[in-house]
């Protein structure tokens, strides 16, 4: 058994708070303030389920930057991101959502970014 406390990561958009990092799987708490983004990014490996708690949020995904989709999204609602996708979280409102994906924490190319972090995985 494994008591402890979440880790916490400040963003610039929020904070995730990291409450499961295992061998196999991550689960993650994402607060997005609302206004604030996530950068335009994708993952080589890493394969991501979210689901909106709290909030109302822009999804955008695609399959290249030509042709991106919007969805405007609430709570409960649940989205899957596999590998290679396009994607983007901007908060219309203040968001909580609940993110499980594999271990690749660092599997992060980011396409536009407004805090400057183009091209890193930095937080």
């Amino acid at each position: 058994m494994d008591i402890r406390k979440a880790r916490k990561v400040e963003k610039p958009w929020g904070h995730e708070e990291i409450f499961a990092e295992t061998e196999d799987y991550v689960g993650k708490i994402l607060f997005i303030r609302q206004g604030e983004a996530l950068s335009l990014q994708y993952h080589e490996v890493k394969e991501e389920t979210l689901r909106v708690l709290e909030g109302t949020l822009e999804l955008v995904t695609g399959a290249d930057i030509e042709r991106l989709e919007h969805h405007q999204i609430g709570p409960e609602t649940v989205f899957h991101i596999p590998p290679r996708t396009l994607h983007r979280m901007v908060a219309v409102t203040d968001c909580l959502l609940l993110e499980v994906s594999t271990t690749q924490l660092d599997d992060v190319v980011r396409l536009e970014d407004r805090y400057g972090r183009e091209g890193t995985s930095d937080p």
